[in-house]
């Protein structure tokens, strides 16, 4: 039985309740590296869907080359988000930025501390010690809230088709390239502006988990493996 009165209505300024911390790169005018995190993120198979303001250099770039790397920080890269947080490769800093304390950084590897490799399909780096690194190119963008002109031009949502995976061995499945092993992988989330890990332990056997993972294979990863890895 449920007590009574145990909510409220409210209206927090933000609705980020978790998800993983996405570090983005792409490629600049001048064919320099820019670096970028974010969280407003989610999977459906080999898609993803971004969610960037209008104004960051990051979707001034995916616009332009339509293609990135998404690296999926562990929880050991903590420091380096953090490190990366509050700059911006746009010079000026857009207006919306200044007031929340961004600085422009040109040099965003070297600030995170963290490796640029070369990708295998996309001529965006991969970051070297992130488990997860993710080759994309963009299918379709549009504004976010195109009917409301209020909110229209501050979002931009993409979505990105992946084409290239690299998983580090530690979060593999015993034996199994194309497995991830959920008790190894240790994401970084952010759940309203604060960085948070998983738990060690599993909460509870899954009843979804009984599912095979082949049932959800895309055709998106017969379309990846006719990608070139000639860049």
């Amino acid at each position: 039985m449920i007590e009574k009165n145990t909510h409220v209505s409210g209206e927090p300024p933000i609705l980020y309740f978790g998800t993983p911390v996405v570090l983005i790169s792409s490629v600049n005018e001048g064919g320099s590296a820019n670096f970028a995190p974010m969280s407003s993120a989610f999977w459906l198979g080999w898609r993803c869907v971004l969610g960037l303001a209008t104004a960051s250099k990051t979707t001034e770039n995916l616009k332009r080359t339509g293609e990135c790397v998404l690296n999926l920080p562990s929880v050991r890269q903590v420091d380096a988000v953090n490190r990366l947080a509050l700059t911006t490769g746009s010079d000026p800093v857009p207006e919306a930025k200044v007031i929340r304390g961004y600085q422009t950084e040109f040099h965003k590897f070297e600030k995170a501390d963290l490796t640029p490799l070369a990708a295998e399909t996309v001529a965006a780096p991969r970051a070297g010690e992130c488990p997860v690194q993710m080759e994309a190119v963009v299918e379709h963008w549009r504004d976010l809230a195109e009917n409301d002109p209020k909110v229209c031009g501050r979002s931009v949502i993409f979505e990105l088709r992946i084409q290239r995976v690299h998983l580090n061995r530690s979060i593999l499945l015993d034996g199994n390239p194309n497995r991830i092993d959920p008790d190894k992988w240790r994401p970084l989330i952010m759940s309203f502006a604060q960085y948070y890990g998983l738990r060690d332990e599993r909460l509870a056997e899954s009843t979804l988990a009984q599912v095979p993972e082949r049932l959800y294979r895309s055709p998106d990863v017969d379309t990846a493996r006719k990608v070139s890895s000639a860049r």
